[in-house]
């Protein structure tokens, strides 16, 4: 019987990385040795010529260290996203970085591995900010062609 895929999107905000926590304690839990998923983790690097196009002129002189700096971002994230992996003794993470945007990005993966679920954190931006960036989770949930779900982190208080 082959496993489940689950992809997992992350980038390196809190938002992601608790949606990737959410995962690895709801859905590859201690008690199940064996458990029925893959996981594929996967972070959308940005290219530098698109985060420098707003910069005006000038800006192609500084793509090579904006491109250096994303790499090292990029680094960071499959890093910390492999030792979350590791703390939850999920060891055959599959951790993938591709350049471009996050959701086509994800939404590729989806296909690429036939995943059966895509897991992405929800930064709750308020509809003006949601309509200028868009919203990679509300992207996801209406062209990703597979079940999505959207973790919020939890609010501190308590009602």
């Amino acid at each position: 019987m082959e496993k489940s895929v689950i992809v997992v999107g992350v980038d390196d905000s809190e938002i992601s990385y608790h949606a990737l926590e959410w995962t690895l304690e709801h859905l590859f839990p201690p008690a199940i040795q064996n458990t029925p998923f893959n996981l594929v983790v996967v972070h959308a690097k940005p290219q530098a010529v698109m985060a420098v196009t707003l910069a005006g002129p000038g800006a192609a002189d500084v793509i090579p260290y904006v491109d250096r700096d994303l790499k090292a971002i990029a680094g960071r994230v499959v890093e910390k996203a492999k030792q979350m992996c590791s703390a939850h003794s999920v060891n055959d993470a599959i951790l993938e970085v591709e350049e471009g945007d996050a959701r086509n990005i994800l939404c590729e993966a989806v296909e690429k591995h036939r995943a059966s679920m895509l897991v992405v954190g929800s930064h709750g931006y308020g509809a003006i900010k949601r309509a200028v960036l868009g919203s990679v989770s509300d992207y996801c949930a209406h062209h990703a062609h597979c079940t999505v779900t959207i973790v919020k982190k939890p609010s501190k208080t308590k009602h």
